[in-house]
Formats: C-alpha cells, sequence, structure tokens
C-alpha cells in the first residue's frame, strides 16, 4: 500500500511530476510554504495547438487526505484567468489496505477561447489524465 502522504508528496514536487504530467510544461520557479507550493510552468492542453500561456499555480495539501490546485489571482494570471477558470484535485482514501486516489480536473474557457478548445479538451483530456494516473502509479511504485 502506498500511504496516502507519500502519493501526496509526489503531487506537491512539481518539478518530479512534470515527469507523469504532460500538461505541466517548462518550469520556471518553484516556491513551497509549509503544505503550499506555487510554481510557474507552460502550460500544455492535450490537442489543443499553439503556444501555451505560461501560468501560476498553486497547490494546498490537507495532509492524509488531499491537494487541491488552484490559479492564484491576478496579477500572476492574468491571461489565463481572462480566458478560462482551472481547479484540480487528489484525493486519497484508504481503501481494502490500499489508498484509491481520485484525480479531478476541471477546466472551462470564456469567449471565443471556449469555442475552440472545450470541444477539443473533451476528447482529449479524460485519456490524459488516464495515461497521467498511470504513470504517475508506476513512479510511486518504483
Amino acid at each position: 500500500m502506498l500511504p496516502a502522504d507519500r502519493v501526496l508528496g509526489f503531487v506537491m514536487d512539481p518539478r518530479a511530476y512534470a515527469a507523469v504530467d504532460g500538461k505541466i510544461g517548462a518550469i520556471d520557479w518553484v516556491r513551497r510554504d509549509g503544505d503550499v507550493t506555487e510554481f510557474r510552468f507552460r502550460s500544455r492542453l492535450p490537442g489543443v495547438p499553439g503556444p501555451a500561456p505560461r501560468v501560476v499555480s498553486r497547490m494546498s495539501r490537507t495532509p492524509g487526505e488531499r491537494v487541491d490546485v488552484r490559479l492564484p489571482p491576478i496579477p500572476a494570471n492574468r491571461l489565463a484567468r481572462l480566458v478560462s477558470e482551472f481547479s484540480a484535485s487528489w484525493v486519497c482514501v484508504p481503501a481494502g489496505g490500499r489508498t484509491a486516489v481520485t484525480r479531478t480536473v476541471r477546466c472551462a474557457f470564456k469567449g471565443p477561447v471556449k469555442w475552440f478548445a472545450e470541444p477539443i479538451l473533451r476528447r482529449t483530456l479524460r485519456p490524459d489524465v488516464e495515461d497521467e494516473m498511470r504513470q504517475a502509479k508506476a513512479a510511486l511504485e518504483r
């Protein structure tokens, strides 16, 4: 059994987690303060062409339970917040001698970007997250 804190610790390390999550591009910096980690990176959305903006992500950990991800307010994410909304989480629950992990990603777009990006992500995001979880499991079991 992988302890929840080991899973969540892996998630809270953006440089390590980027190896299993293709949505995390080049990382510019990482700042940690207790159970909060912020990092700036170039986002990559599966199937969406073109250069992606740099965004700042804030992860907050509830030890042994979950990690929640949000985009910090403007000015850190001026462009991202102008055209999108984003949240994500990893929730760990003991389940029959194992740790069950539920991964949630929520993306919504505004204005003209919505009509372009959302149909693509409806097809590509779920398989991408499923692959991410398979890779994360394999990395944690090594």
